[in-house]
């Protein structure tokens, strides 16, 4: 089924839908598809079939934050297609996912507030005309796994998950937004940390792991944040006792036993021990249903992604 008419063209005119040979990967992966185009009574000229992924972020402006669209790849499929009168036209292509592209599932449940997609856009006398948005379900590569893994196993209750533009300090991000996923902490930290914040940095090689306490002030306590950062190849880190690391970090952050500064740490190495419930279990206490089958719905409707600023990307 076609789902866009292409406006440009009038009544009559072709229309396009994007399928997806799987709209489940990682980062890092390439997805592959067609873009498939309906002649329509008269043939047509589209001068670029574009195509982009796009996800929600938050962009923050002197203090109030808004939503809006962040475009973060762009890649030009083909130039001067020529769409015969009545006539399907199918063009393959292939779309690499960046290794920084965020986390939108665990397992088979959605993080609530998460969102990625493919976008087509065709070109037309020089004005874009922006046509199908198709939900990517992007899950964690192994090694952000075992990290997640490792918040189940202590107890962590899943808060909310966002993007947020901007950079992290002394990590080498490509783009130009940042995922967090937020925790509550678990209960032996309950009165000591309101939240753990989570954010994942990738390439090819290496896992960054970055981690921010929120710490509660008391009368004989400060408040305020405590940050943690991790780096190991993608290999350590599906080994690494990310139980114990994570655990002991919570601990410092607390000031229950100061165990010296781990944040810049990584020598950290050793197998799982006793698995937990996991972070499939974690997320779906909180997204069953409702809140993961809502964002997909605004997707598909186009509501979700419509206004705000694109942050750019490449293009091939």
């Amino acid at each position: 089924m076609f789902k866009r008419m292409l406006s440009a063209f009038g009544v009559g005119g072709p229309s396009v839908d994007t399928v997806l040979d799987s709209s489940i990967a990682r980062a890092g992966e390439v997805l592959k598809g067609q873009v498939r185009i309906q002649g329509g009574s008269n043939e047509a000229v589209i001068d670029q079939v574009v195509l982009s992924l796009v996800t929600r972020v938050e962009v923050e402006h002197g203090g109030d934050e808004s939503r809006g669209t962040g475009e973060f790849f762009r890649l030009v499929v083909q130039r001067d297609v020529r769409v015969p009168a009545n006539e399907r036209l199918d063009i393959p292509f292939q779309l690499a996912l960046p290794w920084e592209t965020p986390v939108t599932a665990v397992g088979e449940v959605a993080l609530p507030g998460m969102v990625v997609g493919v976008r087509t856009e065709l070109v037309i006398k020089g004005a874009p005309d922006k046509g199908d948005l198709d939900p990517v379900m992007v899950r964690p590569l192994p090694s952000q796994d075992a990290v997640l893994e490792a918040f189940g196993e202590l107890g962590a209750t899943f808060r909310s998950a966002d993007v947020e533009m901007g950079r992290i300090v002394a990590v080498p991000q490509e783009l130009g937004f940042y995922q967090e996923i937020e925790f509550f902490p678990p209960s032996q930290f309950a009165g000591r940390l309101n939240q753990v914040e989570l954010t994942f940095v990738t390439n090819p090689d290496e896992l960054w792991v970055v981690l921010e306490a929120d710490k509660r002030g008391g009368l004989l306590r400060p408040g305020g944040d405590t940050f943690g950062r991790f780096r190991m190849t993608h290999e350590e880190a599906e080994q690494a006792d990310w139980t114990g690391i994570i655990g002991g970090w919570l601990t410092d952050a607390a000031g229950r036993a100061p165990r010296g500064n781990p944040a810049f740490g990584g020598g950290h190495h050793g197998h799982h021990g006793r698995r937990g419930p996991g972070m499939g279990a974690v997320v779906g206490g909180a997204a069953a249903g409702l809140v993961g089958g809502m964002i997909i719905g605004d997707m598909m409707d186009g509501e979700l992604f419509d206004g705000g600023d694109d942050m750019g990307g490449g293009e091939e």
